[in-house]
């Protein structure tokens, strides 16, 4: 192959070089790129690097439950086998009995380890007697996210008589005035169009028993912080409230202090996803090198199920559509695009009907993406926790994933 990786981690910079302003990060200021925010901060080289810790290092946790175990009425646990759940994962296992005894519950889990059955399931079992609607407010940090809470619930919820509304940015807001005005049970939403709602006294709180903050670091690194305060303020003070976060920080802390009543941590946090990642740099001279070298690893028969990060809108859909013009099948999401746009390229790489998926790191927050086999940096990331986010998407569930990131060459 044509392109060179680097194991010693002996390059000077990590920054893209100029070249061909069409794609990735170089055209940021420029083309739809819109403001990038703070100076990207160095990281050297280095720290792209790593060999994986075999699987086998990993210790499996042992459930003391099976589903079958929990005391869920029978359509549930139908619901739940039809989907072939049997055994729990460890958020699973641990957080799920105090839920259903109405404790607040500090969840401290991964992404992808199965949090929002540990939270959906319980909830569903609580709604049965409960004739205020709505009752149920479940926040999270993008319209992906959201979207797939949604898609679980109904699932399980099958039977039951029970509804859901989703209540997003990027979509008619009009219909989802009309779903409200129908007083379904549970609202799963994005702080920002549940506040636009709010303001126009469409949605009201008042009788809200249960609240569920998911990915709550994640929506507080995007800025959410003061929507979501003046949206619990408007909910009863006597209430569950359920959070989830991958993280405990200083901000953090302050929010469980302030919302939660007597809470249990359940931590089932396991080291750096990034540990279990074979991560390695690749050198490139310019952009139209960089472009060249990522064309012909995607040949490879190995990279059967890629996520490419590039650093602006404009870069991000440039790369997807000279991806696609070069014969192979791509798809990209940034924030330009749409929900449902966003939905059908997220379901088309998710299908695996296209291999490659193009995304910028805040489209891609929040996103559950199964089985993705190599993560792309081919801009390099804001910062270390941004790409520690990125590299997480592989690797995951024991299965082992590899991550390259492109740098400048020496």
């Amino acid at each position: 192959m044509a392109y060179q990786q680097n194991r010693g981690g002996q390059s000077r910079s990590s920054r893209p070089t100029g070249g061909n302003r069409s794609f990735g990060g170089g055209g940021g200021r420029r083309g739809g790129g819109g403001n990038r925010g703070p100076a990207k901060k160095f990281i050297h080289p280095s720290k792209f690097i790593n060999k994986a810790v075999a699987k086998a290092d990993e210790v499996v946790y042992e459930s003391k439950h099976k589903f079958a175990d929990f005391p869920f009425g029978a359509q549930l646990h139908h619901n739940v086998a039809s989907k072939g759940y049997e055994t729990p994962s460890a958020i699973q296992d641990q957080a799920i009995p105090f839920i259903i005894d109405g404790k607040d519950v500090i969840g401290l889990a991964n992404t992808g380890t199965g949090k929002t059955a540990a939270f959906l399931l319980p909830i569903i079992e609580r709604q049965s007697g409960i004739t205020l609607r709505p009752s149920v407010l479940i926040m999270a940090p993008t319209r992906e996210l959201a979207q797939q809470i949604d898609e679980q619930f109904r699932e399980f919820s099958k039977g039951l008589d029970l509804y859901s509304t989703l209540i997003v940015g990027g979509v008619n807001i009009d219909r989802q005035i009309r779903d409200l005005k129908r007083r379904p049970h549970v609202i799963i939403g994005t702080p920002g169009r549940l506040k636009d709602l709010m303001k126009r006294r469409v949605l009201q709180l008042k009788n809200m028993t249960t609240l569920v903050l998911d990915e709550a670091d994640r929506m507080l690194d995007m800025g959410f912080l003061p929507d979501i305060r003046q949206i619990i303020t408007e909910m009863p003070r006597e209430r569950q409230t359920l959070f989830f976060s991958a993280t405990i920080t200083p901000e953090i802390s302050a929010l469980v202090n302030e919302f939660l009543n007597d809470p249990v941590t359940v931590s089932v946090r396991t080291s750096e996803t990034s540990e279990h990642v074979e991560q390695d740099v690749i050198e490139s001279r310019d952009k139209t090198h960089k472009i060249e070298i990522l064309t012909e690893m995607l040949r490879g028969d190995d990279y059967d199920k890629v996520l490419v990060f590039g650093e602006t809108k404009f870069g991000v859909q440039r790369l997807s559509d000279h991806l696609d013009n070069s014969g192979i099948p791509s798809v990209a999401i940034h924030g330009n695009k749409n929900q449902s746009q966003r939905q059908r390229a997220l379901k088309q790489f998710k299908d695996e009907r296209v291999r490659v998926l193009v995304a910028t790191d805040v489209a891609a927050r929040g996103l559950d993406i199964p089985n993705v086999s190599h993560v792309i940096n081919f801009d390099t990331p804001q910062t270390y926790e941004d790409y520690i986010h990125r590299i997480g998407r592989t690797g995951r569930a024991g299965a082992s994933g590899k991550a390259h990131t492109f740098i400048d060459r020496r």
